[in-house]
């Protein structure tokens, strides 16, 4: 049976979610109606006189071929960026979960990542592939590959990508460590006894108990992807080579503070705002059917 908590008083309730009430209206619903107001006006630079062009922003913005391209990079640097941390943190957590020993140190240099700070993680990951000082690129050059993300389109669009699931690597990764320590025992148990081996016992119990965390961190991946990594891609690849990654989030900022395009800048924080909520309410609609509770 459902258990339900009852307020004697009608207005508790209120009372209580109105801290939170307040931090989404001043920090979400304010700034997005700000947003959706200016993305139907033209300012200039200085923002001393405005002009309403209703949706010819919009229009100018779908028939830019710069956009168009970066609307798919970002889509492929989503797709890399939520479906790479999703299995690597899963991984990981699969072997936290099994260390006897040592177990504490090794959780806790999983879960460092997440108290550095984007700018600081693209900093690190910028150093570490650098073509002149980097250790990873002289080791890549050492086996024959010749690294410079500076140039080179993939090898800029792998370092970002790289960097941004490091990033989010340990918020997937205490997740799905919290989602295998709460599967009984027993189920595990029980499957080996009956003479299932480790890989059938992953992918016929835990995997399927794993689904709500799964589609849980599905939905937040994306939702990072496209608005958490402005810093990452600012500190390591400025959206070069060129503009080849120039992510959604990454020319709002672009157009907007360094084009000084106010009305076309707002207005692709209107798309982008809208592109997220579509993708979450798909996944909310259609993947949540597969998940198990």
């Amino acid at each position: 049976m459902e258990k339900r908590v009852l307020f004697r008083s009608a207005w508790l309730p209120w009372l209580l979610v109105a801290p939170q009430m307040a931090v989404v209206l001043v920090f979400f619903f304010w700034p997005a109606s700000q947003a959706i107001i200016q993305s139907l006006q033209s300012e200039d630079a200085f923002g001393t006189s405005t002009t309403w062009v209703g949706l010819a922003n919009f229009v100018t913005l779908f028939e830019d071929a710069a956009y168009i391209e970066s609307f798919k990079i970002t889509a492929l640097f989503s797709v890399l960026v939520a479906g790479l941390g999703i299995a690597v943190s899963l991984v990981l957590a699969i072997f936290a979960d099994r260390i006897l020993r040592g177990g504490l140190v090794y959780k806790t240099f999983l879960v460092i990542p997440y108290a550095v700070a984007p700018a600081v993680a693209g900093v690190l990951w910028v150093f570490m592939f650098s073509p002149s000082i980097g250790i990873v690129a002289y080791g890549l050059r050492g086996m024959g590959f010749d690294w410079n993300h500076l140039l080179n389109s993939n090898h800029a669009l792998t370092l970002i990508v790289v960097a941004a699931v490091w990033k989010q690597i340990s918020y997937n990764f205490l997740f799905f460590l919290a989602g295998l320590q709460s599967i009984p025992k027993a189920l595990i148990e029980a499957a080996a006894i009956d003479g299932a081996g480790p890989l059938r016992r992953f992918f016929s119990i835990q995997l399927p108990l794993l689904s709500p965390t799964t589609f849980f961190l599905l939905v937040i991946n994306i939702v990072y992807a496209f608005f958490d990594t402005f810093a990452i891609v600012h500190a390591t690849t400025e959206g070069g080579p060129g503009r080849d990654t120039s992510i959604l989030v990454y020319k709002v900022w672009h157009d907007g503070f360094k084009a000084l395009d106010l009305g076309g800048s707002a207005a692709q924080s209107v798309v982008l705002m809208f592109i997220v909520v579509v993708l979450t309410v798909i996944q909310f609609r259609y993947v949540e059917k597969k998940v198990n509770y």
